[in-house]
């Protein structure tokens, strides 16, 4: 059983861990994850489990975070995820800040230190009191080493110390840092969501001559909807009158707004911008277009990165081993060197303050989403961190050719009758083979042949997967194919040597003649490759199942490095297979496709991709990304994304560990005060999410 929850008011990322950790672990759970960004908690259950799951959830939430809000998807369906409860921190800031300036400002000329005591514990107590009483309840439940926990031993032990105006100062200071990374996570947040703000959250349903607002998972396919001037299309569906311009990017990434009219395909998350339509939807709600799109975004998180996983495992064991480093560094010198108990206490305190790994984990899922979010700004759908990062490192990317390079749009050039057919008869001969067939070399005989075709009389339909159809008309057993085919079946032909893809055409075993077929090589293909190699993608290779006369035609144009042609299916599984072995393992290897016989190769490349306008929803399904507007340029777009994100992460990685390094240093040796610290502390988490931002930004 799958159940899904929002938590609203999720904005610690370190707590955000330890729910989906504490979940992971609870006798009755499968599996969890927790998706830090948008607040989604997903959940696969026991369908024995004996408790109430929203009220257990809940529970195990409340224990990390009292006051995150626990919904059920169901009832959250239209709700932002960045909408959260406001914050009572603000108010505890001003209150605690005016008596801690108090002391500062006025203490010097008119109070005695009694009355600054006062003043700084009054503070304290304004700013720490639900730190201190969070850490007692956590250390209750056997949760110790966490921020509350770290900010209440340094500040207790700062006053223990007589150090009043240092803890009062570290509790001030992290709360202010609490409030604006608060304001900072929210604002990424949402700009990340917004990217992403294509959920429609109504349907204008006609029924008869009335038109009334409802929900979208109420329409049922075929139902009859309207869609205003500024309105989301909130389903797929076909045009059934009127005509409009459609605004696309948050789907395709694409600038420029589509032309829909009657009989097209719309598609939902679009923005009717001018006219009214009149829509017959062909989806429910659940399986259009904006929700799939969603449903990958929001499912990405449970994919993450190596260094996502790493740092998940690092912060477990950072923070209680620096704590016990802070003890050491407290007991030893004192009772073995004769050091100072203030002194060594006091430096532990700096350690304690700095112990808690925020920014590293606060800021690498933010950016790996921030990533997936820049990239589907792009139009281009990132199923899981780990995919960027791979993307981040790809080394070789290998190509199916129609459809993928080419435009999969055919025209008949040529048509070749033999042995007394003439090119009416092979053109009607091959037309009735393909009656059955949806593939674009099909579609293009069909349109050739003017006449009508009676389905009824065709027998024994066989497609034969890699060579061709074959069909029986009356008497005559018809078959259309390549050479392969031919040879398969022992017919005597002449290979036409002609450029494009050849279609040979039999009867009862005589040839028939053959047709010359031509594709179009994409606007941007050429350029794609360019681009790929611009990047230092070492290797660029194309599979197909065309001839070797087309094949390398194309390869040469478009400058790819290797060309394998005449494949069969399975033939581009082995060679997939074969340049993953040859690939540094260290690299990695994409496959990029649309048809449905991609879809075995897409599901073994390191990164499968598949082209998300006309691919097949096998290929999209097997994927790990998607090409939304079937352009082979959104490659090098989402390549340059992943390599941006991954650099940003590093950045934060680097700057995290090293700054926490230099302080611990500092701090044992005596040199960095409690106020450097929490400056350091806080600072490093404000500059890693303000860093992450410029994702969204690039």
């Amino acid at each position: 059983m799958k159940k899904e929850f929002v938590l609203q008011g999720l904005t610690c990322a370190n707590c955000a861990l330890k729910i989906e950790d504490s979940i992971k672990k609870t006798k009755g759970f499968l599996s969890a994850n927790l998706n830090f960004t948008t607040g989604v908690l997903q959940l696969e259950i026991l369908d024995s489990f004996p408790e109430d799951i929203h009220t257990k959830v809940e529970g195990m939430v409340h224990y990390y975070e009292p006051d995150v809000l626990v919904l059920g998807r169901e009832s959250a369906t239209h709700i932002n995820h960045a909408i959260t409860q406001k914050s009572k921190l603000l108010w505890l800031l001003v209150g605690g800040a005016t008596f801690f300036g108090g002391v500062i400002f006025v203490w010097p000329y008119y109070l005695n230190s009694s009355v600054s005591f006062v003043l700084f514990a009054i503070s304290y107590l304004l700013l720490g009191t639900k730190v201190v009483v969070r850490a007692l309840k956590n250390i209750t439940r056997g949760k110790i080493f966490d921020e509350n926990f770290l900010m209440a031993i340094a500040t207790l032990a700062a006053f223990a110390i007589g150090e009043y105006a240092g803890a009062a100062t570290v509790m001030l200071l992290y709360q202010i840092g609490e409030y604006f990374q608060e304001r900072a996570v929210r604002a990424s947040k949402k700009e990340i969501s917004e990217l992403m703000n294509i959920r429609p959250d109504y349907a204008n349903l006609q029924a008869g001559e009335i038109v009334k607002k409802v929900a979208p998972e109420s329409v049922a396919v075929g139902s009859t909807i309207i869609v205003k001037p500024g309105e989301k299309i909130p389903i797929d569906g076909i045009v059934l009158d009127g005509e409009s311009m459609l605004d696309t990017s948050a789907l395709t990434g694409e600038a420029v707004p589509r032309k829909a009219k009657i009989a097209d395909t719309v598609l939902s998350g679009c923005i009717n911008q001018n006219g009214v339509l009149t829509i017959k939807t062909t989806q429910t709600f659940g399986e259009s277009t904006a929700s799939k799109i969603i449903d990958l975004v929001e499912n990405a998180a449970s994919k993450k990165a190596t260094v996502e996983t790493f740092i998940t495992k690092f912060a477990r064991w950072y923070t209680p081993t620096v704590v016990f480093l802070a003890v050491l560094v407290a007991v030893i010198p004192p009772l073995f060197f004769g050091g100072m108990w203030h002194d060594w206490i006091y430096r532990s305190i700096v350690l304690l303050i700095i112990s808690c790994p925020c920014a590293l984990v606060l800021s690498i899922p933010l950016g790996f989403f921030g990533g997936i979010g820049a990239a589907s700004k792009r139009g281009v759908l990132v199923k899981g961190g780990n995919y960027l990062e791979a993307l981040a490192n790809l080394d070789m990317v290998v190509f199916d050719k129609t459809g993928t390079l080419t435009k999969g749009v055919f025209d008949v050039v040529s048509v070749q009758g033999a042995n007394g057919f003439s090119e009416e008869e092979l053109i009607e001969l091959a037309a009735h083979a393909e009656a059955f067939s949806s593939h674009p070399i099909a579609i293009s005989i069909s349109k050739k042949h003017d006449g009508t075709i009676d389905k009824s009389l065709l027998e024994n339909y066989n497609e034969i997967s890699g060579h061709g159809v074959s069909v029986v008309l009356g008497k005559k057993n018809i078959l259309a194919g390549n050479e392969k085919l031919m040879k398969m079946e022992g017919v005597y032909f002449t290979e036409s040597p002609d450029f494009g893809t050849k279609v040979y055409v039999a009867v009862n075993g005589v040839y028939a003649g053959v047709i010359i077929i031509s594709d179009k090589i994409k606007e941007d293909s050429e350029s794609s490759i360019r681009g790929l190699k611009a990047l230092g993608v070492n290797k660029t290779i194309m599979l197909t199942g065309d001839s070797q006369m087309v094949a390398e035609a194309v390869a040469k144009k478009l400058n790819i490095d290797q060309v394998h042609a005449s494949l069969l299916p399975q033939e581009k599984v082995e060679h997939v297979e074969y340049y993953i072995k040859q690939k540094n393992p260290k690299k990695a290897l994409a496959f990029v496709g649309d048809g449905i016989n991609d879809a075995p190769v897409i599901a073994m490349a390191d990164v499968g991709i598949a082209m998300g306008g006309l691919g097949s929803d096998a290929a999209i399904e097997a994927s790990d990304v998607v090409l939304m507007t079937d352009e082979p340029q959104k490659l090098v777009e989402a390549i340059k994304v992943a390599r941006f994100t991954k650099k940003i992460v590093w950045q934060n990685i680097v700057l995290s560990l090293g700054v926490q390094l230099v302080f611990l240093v500092l701090g044992t040796l005596g040199v960095a005060s409690i106020w450097e610290a929490i400056f350091a502390d806080v600072g490093m988490s404000l500059l890693a999410v303000f860093n992450t931002m410029r994702i969204l930004r690039n």
